[in-house]
């Protein structure tokens, strides 16, 4: 992009303010300059040439920043101090533009942020930790930086990755942060880049300044005091491994734009310039191509700790926070929930509302269907001009409508065109914005969503319920989608239809606002009937996981019994301790279970000794304690499989223990792709003294020579019952001929198959 046509950036200007004599030293100076930055000699730039002459040459020969930081060298040696405080005084002034500029960027975004002065102060105080991160990761002094420094925001949705690097550019350009650090912030969402097919560097730069007339010599002039903000990476349109061979060197090049991105992120332009990116951690492909072992990664999520602050501070009641935060405590669902502010923010919201009537919070919020319910109730009969049930219900089945028909169409940002297509008026996006369930969007402008994409899926479970009618959102029918748009899993659609079957939590709509979900009774006797057909065709439910969120959600007993009921063989992927407690919920009341499929993962991968477990690691112990002992209650259960699992010490001792006591039902056991603390050896052990299991299978699971021999004297004690035995031959064959040559050369005993 062109510079500003002021004298500030007119080379001829510069060159006129020498003598003939000050004009053929500089001439040579230049030559010299040349070689040292290693740029390539042009033939036309001699000691004939003219100060006019040279002025034309030297922009279109090389780039405008090896131009200036040439001038200014030269200037500096020819002690043309005037000339060189002008250079200085025009960066200045350009930096000062650059602040103007994103402030003005980041005050129109922090206008549309949700819930005002309130979270503003939240995150200024938790926000404090990330942001000392961050500057001590750009000060070249600290011993916590690196040459070609990426950061890497990480967070899921909602969880404070834009706010955080709103306070960061807002600090830095009150010259709290980065000072003589950082002269220039480039800020690029990935829904601008999407936009974009071709451009150079120069463009790039330039796409926020007015009429594009970026300072870019100056911008470029010294790379290590350049920040690259790139938001939502995981968003990009394209993938990022670009091969090598193609990537670019040249700021003024026009490129496509996955070549422009790789080569910054390479250093290939800009050398030494900084990255602070932020995604969520669903697209760590595009992440793990640049992240080095020097670079810094920060994962962003409300803590216990932090959460408490929130709760603290949103009631501000030392009483009432307390009775939350047990609530949320007590609950893995709605510990979740509280991972991110906006959430959080409901929560505080509803629970604050229920104290504020009598209620106990206890009972009438167990799920996030109850949070989400008394919310919309709450918030869609909050405003005092708003008395009219016609109008509330009304307004309930307009938003449900734009909420499954964005599902549906895979749109989660509305213009106003979709808002008038279900009905909307001016005064209705009014009333939404002010009880903060629709805001506008921070990445489309003069768009809206809602305040979190759960608010949106429980609206498309009423929708469906309550039967309205399809909608095409005009939106819906745009040929191109951005990743974070592209919505294809509806299983929490399905949770919260499965929570509104139940009685009192569909009780809190239909109360406040005269409505009737007519949809319940069929659906209800379809999930019922459905699950019977299941019970006879197993391969049909490959695993049970998303059905127990459902029923879990639901909580009615006896039709939980009736859904869960014709299971004979349940498969369950156990990854946090929420997987362990809705599954241990519906596990109880699977009366008739014969074969009990299990695989654990990242649950147990903290390493022993521990000196204090956290309260996490004691409730993942407790709910694994609970599973196991299922091993020895249900009369019915006789099969185990455990595969894909992780074990530490603790959670392998306690398998062992359920394992050997005398009520344990199993007579299968099969571990397939199974690591342990022990190597085995606590299972091992536990099986000599089972009396029930007699079939054991080892499948791909490596066992020392040592094991090998432990267990051929195990399967010898008579307490061991297993009679049917069988193992992975590709592992251990080897292991299992030098045991059998070490010990006997009988062959095994002849009762094992």
């Amino acid at each position: 992009m062109a510079e500003s046509n002021s004298t500030d950036f007119d080379l001829l200007w510069y060159l006129e303010n020498l003598s003939d004599k000050e004009f053929q030293s500089f001439k040579k100076y230049l030559a010299r300059k040349i070689l040292d930055f290693k740029l390539p000699q042009v033939p036309l730039i001699n000691l004939t040439a003219t100060k006019e002459e040279l002025a034309n040459l030297l922009p279109i020969s090389y780039e405008g920043q090896y131009i200036w930081n040439m001038l200014y060298s030269i200037f500096l040696m020819m002690r043309k101090e005037e000339l060189c405080m002008k250079i200085i005084g025009r960066r200045k002034c350009n930096q000062e533009a650059c602040k103007a500029l994103i402030r003005r960027k980041v005050t129109l975004r922090w206008e549309n942020h949700t819930f005002g002065e309130f979270h503003y102060k939240f995150f200024c105080n938790v926000a404090s930790d990330v942001l000392y991160v961050l500057q001590l990761a750009y000060d070249s002094t600290s011993c916590y930086s690196a040459n070609d420094l990426n950061v890497f925001l990480i967070g899921d949705r909602a969880s404070g990755k834009t706010m955080t690097i709103n306070l960061a550019v807002m600090k830095w350009i009150s010259g709290e942060m980065w000072q003589n650090m950082i002269s220039y912030v480039v800020h690029l969402t990935s829904h601008e880049i999407n936009q974009m097919t071709d451009s150079s560097l120069a463009e790039l730069i330039a796409k926020d300044w007015p009429d594009g007339q970026a300072p870019i010599a100056d911008i470029l002039s010294d790379p290590k005091k350049l920040l690259f903000i790139l938001e939502d990476v995981d968003n990009l349109r394209f993938e990022l491994n670009v091969n090598e061979h193609a990537l670019c060197s040249n700021s003024t090049q026009k490129v496509p734009i996955p070549i422009l991105l790789v080569s910054l992120l390479k250093r290939q332009m800009a050398p030494g310039c900084w990255f602070l990116i932020s995604s969520r951690p669903t697209r760590e492909e595009n992440i793990k191509m640049f992240l080095k072992t020097t670079d810094c990664y920060v994962t962003l999520q409300l803590s216990n700790e932090k959460r408490e602050l929130y709760f603290h501070c949103f009631f501000n009641n030392r009483q009432r926070a307390s009775t939350a935060l047990m609530l949320v405590h007590d609950n893995e669902i709605l510990t979740s929930l509280c991972r991110v502010a906006n959430l959080c923010w409901i929560t505080c919201t509803v629970l604050n509302r229920q104290m504020d009537k009598g209620h106990d919070p206890q009972h009438c919020c167990e799920t996030p269907t109850d949070l989400h319910a008394h919310f919309l109730a709450d918030a869609l009969t909050s405003e005092a001009r708003l008395t009219a049930n016609q109008y509330h219900l009304g307004l309930l089945k307009r938003l449900c409508l734009l909420a499954a028909g964005g599902l549906f169409l895979s749109t989660l940002n509305f213009s106003g065109e979709d808002l008038r297509c279900v009905g909307f008026t001016e005064a209705d996006v009014s009333v939404l914005q002010a009880v903060n369930i629709l805001l506008p969007s921070s990445t489309h402008k003069d768009r809206y969503k809602f305040i979190h994409l759960n608010v949106q899926e429980f609206c498309a479970a009423i929708a469906f319920l309550m039967a309205v009618p399809n909608c095409l959102i005009p939106s819906g029918g745009r040929e191109y989608k951005e990743k974070r748009e592209q919505y294809c899993d509806f299983n929490q659609v399905f949770t919260f239809i499965f929570g509104l079957l139940n009685e009192n939590r569909r009780k809190i709509l239909e109360t406040t606002f005269g409505c009737q979900l007519p949809m319940v009774e069929s659906f209800r006797r379809y999930s019922v009937e459905y699950m019977k057909h299941l019970g006879r065709d197993q391969e049909k439910l490959t695993h049970h996981g998303s059905l127990f969120y459902c029923l879990f959600e639901n909580q009615e007993e006896e039709f939980v019994k009736k859904v869960v009921n014709p299971l004979k063989e349940v498969t369950v992927y156990l990854q946090s301790n929420k997987d362990m407690m809705v599954s241990l919920y519906c596990l109880e009341y699977c009366c008739h279970l014969r074969t009990f499929k299990l695989s654990v993962q990242r649950i147990f991968e903290y390493k022993e000794p521990l000196v204090r477990p956290t309260a996490s690691q004691m409730k993942s112990l407790v709910y694994w304690r609970e599973i196991c002992s299922l091993f020895c209650t249900m009369d019915t259960l006789w099969e185990l499989h455990l595969f894909d699992s992780d074990l530490n010490d603790i959670s392998e001792r306690i398998l062992s223990k359920a394992l050997e006591h005398s009520s344990c039902k199993l007579r299968t056991l099969k571990l397939s792709y199974i690591s342990t603390a022990s190597g085995f050896e606590e299972l091992l052990k536990a099986l000599a003294r089972n009396r029930s299991v007699i079939y054991l299978s080892l499948n791909c699971t490596s066992i020392s020579l040592n094991m090998f021999s432990l267990l051929r004297e195990i399967l010898d004690k008579p307490t061991c019952q297993i009679s049917h035995l069988r193992w992975s031959f590709t592992l251990i064959a080897q292991a299992r001929v030098q045991c059998w040559n070490l010990s006997s050369p009988q062959p095994p005993t002849p009762r094992f198959k």
